[in-house]
């Protein structure tokens, strides 16, 4: 039985409109009931599509976004204002546009020493993420990308493979793409997300998609489907090419 829902659009466009439209269903699902929603978005080419598209609907009702909390998968160890940092790309082209209140946007401080950025990052998400088994935080949505090597948020090939539940929430790494320090969410809170949807976009990425989705696979991406029950992945990528 298959542990991931794979669903194919012709372009990046297309994908990104239809991950805006299923993501702002669920925000105005919810809406009502004023509970809390804890969001971890990504960054990445089609994320900026994404958040556009994100945006639109956000202006028709901003309301919709007061009790919606956002964090990130993963960043560079840049300032905020960095064109290389995922917070400026999403703050950009989302948070701004879609006036998101600042006490809902909870970014990792990329600027800081990268064990203490972390270290503060975590400490803000079990302030406001509520806790599943053992208490641990369980994020209501993860946004993923995908590399060409099959990396997720910042975790790559070469990189840590612990999933222990014992994992901190984020982990300073050294990363083989520049900006090389990054902090990146773990495994294990990868894998407790309620949702986690993949955005797998780009020329060049066919072997690493198909690599992930082998049972046998050893991409990251194909490790941390593994540890769910389901991952949404939506993907422009023809895998009969």
């Amino acid at each position: 039985m298959k542990n991931y829902e794979l669903l194919p659009y012709s372009d990046d466009l297309l994908l990104a409109k239809a991950v805006a439209d299923l993501w702002w269903e669920n925000v105005v699902a919810a809406a009502p009931s004023r509970k809390p929603l804890s969001i971890a978005l990504a960054g990445g080419r089609v994320a900026r599509r994404f958040f556009a598209a994100a945006a639109q609907h956000a202006a028709t009702h901003p309301e919709a976004l007061a009790e919606v909390h956002f964090f990130w998968g993963d960043e560079r160890c840049v300032p905020g204002s960095d064109p290389e940092s995922n917070y400026s790309v999403a703050e950009e082209n989302f948070l701004r546009p879609a006036r998101v209140e600042p006490s809902r946007i909870h970014r990792i401080r990329g600027e800081l020493p990268p064990a203490q950025a972390a270290a503060e990052a975590e400490a803000e998400v079990l302030g406001i993420v509520p806790g599943g088994a053992a208490h641990l935080p369980v994020f209501d949505l993860v946004l993923l990308g995908m590399g060409e090597d099959g990396h997720v948020a910042s975790l790559f090939p070469n990189g840590p493979t612990d999933l222990s539940p014992g994992q901190p929430i984020y982990l300073p790494i050294i990363g083989p793409k520049p900006p090389p320090q990054r902090i990146t969410m773990t495994y294990p809170t990868l894998g407790r997300a309620r949702e986690v949807w993949v955005l797998a976009s780009g020329v060049g990425k066919v072997q690493a998609l198909r690599d992930s989705l082998d049972p046998e696979g050893v991409t990251p991406l194909a490790r941390l489907l593994r540890l769910r029950h389901n991952t949404t992945i939506f993907t422009d990528i023809n895998l009969a090419a």
